[in-house]
């Protein structure tokens, strides 16, 4: 009999969430969605897992047995997943890059030219992810190295070098009081409601809630949004406000939106990331010091 790792992936989130409705929102599904899938993996191990009530899910002795063994099972599976990856990518000479936004900027084309300047016949693969994926893959294995927006969770287990910092502006709809002026204060926005990034992002979307720069003020949310062009819509269609990085001004700008420098908040980092065990990794450290080398040719020097 086989079960697809994706309803394993389903059942540990509903175990551990401990309802429908949180395990739902945390894999970014609807509920009845989830709900057939936990009917089908039950019907597929002709098992019982869950005890259904008002208050949630409760494990049965069978879903208790499951849930002790399936994340080491899963895990399993995802490293075995990511080295056979790494092997295949190594033999293409295939890089694997992570980023979120727009990357390093202007400077991205320049650090991929010097890469490969530096590798000849090294492919360099950009690969966006979304915000509900602050790590761009890199925590999951999924990239080698990522050019990502500092802090993100799960920082504190991988190597970082920041590349640069920039000012954070506020992205709002065109029509709104605010956009006539030309800087606002960070105060002025603290009543207003916010876009923002899934939940599940944590300290993330606190950050660029700027949730510990308002003095206790609560933070409202007016949408939440996972993309670029959602989040985008979100403001222009008068949802809400964003805090972003000054640069967004310049990749990000739409009609139906305005960017304005803020004061009274602080700056955004972007920074080069990869994990422990690419330390041993050529390829890797040279694409770190061809980031250090394009945006900190100072430093990279000495």
């Amino acid at each position: 009999m086989d079960v697809d790792t994706r309803l394993l992936r389903y059942f540990v989130a509903v175990a551990e969430e401990g309802t429908l409705a949180r395990a739902a929102e945390r894999l970014f599904v609807s509920q009845p969605a989830l709900t057939k899938q936990i009917r089908q993996l039950e019907a597929r191990l002709g098992v019982r897992l869950f005890t259904r009530s008002r208050t949630g899910m409760t494990l049965t002795e069978p879903g208790r047995t499951l849930a002790e063994r399936v994340p080491a099972l899963l895990a399993d599976w995802d490293r075995t997943l990511r080295e056979t990856k790494s092997t295949a990518d190594r033999a293409a000479r295939l890089l694997r890059v992570g980023f979120m936004a727009s990357a390093a900027n202007e400077a991205t084309p320049d650090i991929i030219a010097e890469f490969t300047r530096r590798r000849p016949g090294r492919r360099v693969e950009m690969r966006q992810a979304a915000w509900s994926n602050p790590s761009a893959g890199l925590a999951d294995g999924d990239v080698d190295v990522a050019l990502l927006r500092l802090p993100f969770p799960g920082q504190s287990a991988l190597r970082t070098a920041v590349l640069f910092t920039e000012p954070r502006w506020v992205a709002l709809p065109d029509g709104h009081p605010l956009a006539a002026r030309d800087v606002i204060p960070f105060r002025d926005l603290w009543k207003e409601p916010f876009v923002a990034a899934p939940a599940s992002t944590g300290w993330w979307r606190d950050h660029w809630l700027a949730a510990d720069e308002r003095d206790g003020h609560p933070v409202r949310i007016g949408a939440v949004a996972d993309q670029p062009d959602d989040w985008l819509s979100a403001i222009a269609n008068g949802y809400g406000v964003a805090l972003a990085p000054a640069s967004a001004a310049r990749f990000y700008a739409r009609p139906g939106v305005t960017y304005r420098p803020v004061r009274g908040v602080g700056p955004s980092r972007v920074g080069v990331v990869w994990a422990p065990a690419a330390d041993a990794d050529p390829a890797v450290q040279d694409f770190v010091q061809c980031c250090l080398d394009v945006l900190r040719p100072e430093e990279a020097a000495t």
